[in-house]
């Protein structure tokens, strides 16, 4: 049980740690003028988030499998070994990037147009204005919606069990068929209640030192 907590919280922050990042691109990418760009976006951002994410997790573990044994049916010879922790981060981090991005375009947009506009006559460059004065509100008004998506990705890491990974909730069942118990399923439910706890003490705690804003 306490390795596969370990193994629930590693998919938790490495999805986080891929997810933040990749998401503001991607958001840029949505409000971009250059329609080809935007399409796409908008294109990628539909089937992600049309689609549920087992789905998804089990395209990007089976997929490339699928794929190489399509080249060696045509004549190349090409050996390829998914790994399934990987094929679960890489899902999870494209599943969320797409909804943080649309909670970072939501927040950019929110900003009033005239905000651009001072710092355009105070003669601040594009970058000054939106790292200096437009990010920093973006980041207060987004913080309760990025809740949100963090405390469901807690317990979406249960998900990755579809494609054989370890995790907490995958051990618990098999303990509980092992020992005829509901034990270990109560403990499980208790981590992910803890997990859950812990974030939403974190993301209150960073609503009221963004308070200054109000």
């Amino acid at each position: 049980m306490l390795k596969g907590s370990c193994v629930s919280l590693e998919v938790f922050f490495l999805t986080l740690l891929f997810a933040i990042p990749v998401a503001m691109p991607v958001a840029m990418g949505r409000m971009s003028k250059n329609k080809v760009l935007s399409f796409i976006t908008n294109v990628f951002l539909l089937v992600i988030r049309g689609t549920p994410l087992m789905l998804q997790l089990l395209v990007v573990y089976f997929g490339p499998g699928l794929f190489i044994r399509w080249l060696n049916d045509i004549g190349y010879d090409v050996t390829f070994r998914w790994n399934r922790f990987a094929a679960a981060i890489i899902a999870l981090s494209i599943n969320y990037a797409a909804y943080f991005a649309e909670i970072y375009r939501g927040g950019i947009e929110s900003i009033p147009k005239g905000q651009y506009e001072a710092c355009k006559v105070l003669g601040y460059t594009r970058g000054q204005t939106f790292f200096t004065i437009i990010l920093p509100q973006v980041i207060k008004r987004i913080v309760p919606a990025m809740g949100n998506e963090v405390i469901t990705l807690v317990k979406d890491t249960a998900l990755v069990s579809v494609i054989g990974v370890s995790e907490l909730l995958m051990i618990a069942k098999e303990r509980q068929g092992a020992l005829f118990s509901f034990w270990p399923l109560f403990i499980a439910g208790v981590f992910y209640f803890f997990m859950n706890w812990v974030v939403s003490v974190v993301f209150r705690q960073l609503e009221k030192k963004l308070s200054y804003y109000n």
